[in-house]
């Protein structure tokens, strides 16, 4: 039998030389392999082209190999807060290719899986779509995007034995199961490294078939990015008086048995406004179904979060799942409810939500794959930006995250909901908002059928 056991990540990481490309699992932070990210720097390799949902922070993850100056170019679906990553970019210093995220995932999926190309809503009406293949099927156009392979594929597990099945833990699994198929030579650290025949057959989530070499790590950090309690529910949920006018009229739109998607920032809100003793099922993108109340200080868990990076616990009847399979569920439209944030929208339903060109890119997530194929799609944001302009207008002015695809926005001011034949209707005012407020507040024209009654927040 091959020794696929290796005593550490300097003996797994011999031959990984300058110019390789590397797939690198995690979500956040949740799930990195940090003893290869630090080999990665101690070994001093330039010029690494990264396959990775982001990079981490400044001074943690992959942010440590782009201050320096190791990477030459991201291949990511978001930014977030990484300001060194979103530096590099803005200034043309690093090469970056931004990719929906259930599209990266997928794209990573068939390289494992044998299939060179495959076609996906996500994207069309974009940037993404500038230069690829537009096909329509049964009415709907899509883009074809190629598969992403790679020299490494470095990922990390709980637990793993001497021929590389894998097991992970809670939302720590994401994108590691496929990049462990896509890697050329996968190369996987584990907390515990156990012998043959230790882990159940039934609960391995990766096949050691796929992977090469296998080390058990040390000094894992397991850092948080944020931190969050239930002693931080009243501070989140009193936060902004204006956005919680919009949380709460956001949770009427959720009925009880429906499975829900919240985007971060002010959607993230919604679920503190749900009503007791209804049954409503929060999907996260990063592969948990059933997403429950922040956890008490001594119940975090630093590989339990959400989208949002925000520690978090779950319902009973919970599951736990990679990110192929999150986005599987969103672009099959198994989500009754989606709610993003916005930029822009327009009267058109396009929405924009994703970068402001020169100023700020934090990546688009997995906001185009829900635009993409939701059904349902409301979006919730301040109706003028700090600059007092209207954020509702005749057409956006920024990058499209999805083209005529949001049914309702809810603001601070009203609820608009987008007319078939395009245009906005004015169906709700915010407490205390006259119909002139709102005109005044909106670029684009609003249409108004009769009486508009105040909104109910419970």
């Amino acid at each position: 039998m091959k020794n696929k056991v290796f005593l550490d990540a300097q003996a797994a990481l011999f031959d990984v030389s300058s110019g390789a490309t590397i797939m690198v699992g995690g979500f956040g932070l949740a799930g990195i392999p940090e003893n290869a990210i630090s080999e990665l720097r101690k070994k001093g390799v330039k010029g690494l082209t990264c396959i990775s949902n982001e990079a981490g922070v400044d001074d943690f993850g992959l942010g440590i190999l782009l201050k320096n100056r190791q990477i030459k170019c991201m291949i990511s679906s978001f930014i977030g807060e990484n300001d060194v990553f979103e530096e590099q970019l803005l200034s043309g210093e690093l090469e970056v290719k931004l990719v929906p995220q259930g599209t990266l995932a997928e794209r990573i999926r068939a390289a494992g899986a044998g299939i060179p190309a495959f076609f996906t809503p996500a994207g069309v009406g974009t940037e993404v779509a500038q230069g690829k293949e537009v096909r329509t099927f049964k009415g709907k156009e899509y883009i074809m995007e190629e598969a992403l392979f790679a020299d490494y594929a470095f990922v990390k597990a709980q637990k793993g034995d001497l021929e590389g099945n894998l097991v992970f833990h809670g939302t720590a699994r994401n994108f590691n199961p496929m990049m462990a198929q896509a890697g050329k030579i996968t190369i996987a650290e584990v907390e515990e490294l156990v012998p043959i025949g230790s882990l159940n057959p039934d609960e391995i989530h990766v096949p050691g078939i796929y992977v090469q070499r296998i080390f058990q790590g040390n000094n894992y950090q397991k850092r948080i990015e944020h931190r969050t309690t239930t002693k931080d529910l009243a501070d989140l949920s009193v936060l902004d008086s204006q956005k919680e006018i919009i949380a709460k009229r956001l949770a009427l739109e959720i009925k009880d048995g429906d499975y829900v998607n919240l985007g971060i920032g002010i959607p993230t809100m919604v679920a503190n406004y749900i009503p007791k003793g209804m049954r409503v099922v929060l999907q996260s993108e990063n592969g948990l179904l059933g997403i429950g109340p922040f956890p008490e200080e001594d119940h975090v868990d630093p590989e339990l979060i959400n989208a949002g990076k925000q520690t978090i616990s779950m319902i009973p009847g919970a599951s736990l799942f990679s990110s192929v399979d999150s986005f599987a569920m969103i672009r099959g439209a198994h989500i009754d409810v989606t709610i993003l944030g916005g930029m822009e929208v327009s009267q058109n339903g396009d929405l924009a939500n994703w970068k402001i060109p020169g100023k700020q890119v934090k990546g688009m997530g997995g906001a185009m794959d829900l635009v993409a194929s939701a059904p349902n799609i409301i979006v919730a944001m301040l109706h003028q930006n700090k600059n007092g302009q209207s954020k509702l207008l005749k057409t956006c002015d920024l990058p499209l995250t999805g083209k005529s695809c949001v049914r309702r926005v809810v603001t601070d001011l009203a609820v608009i909901d987008i007319l078939p034949e395009g245009g906005f209707l004015l169906v709700e005012r915010a407490p205390g908002v006259s119909i002139e407020q709102i005109q005044a507040a909106t670029a684009a024209d609003l249409v108004i059928r009769g009486e508009v009654e105040e909104m109910k927040l419970d």
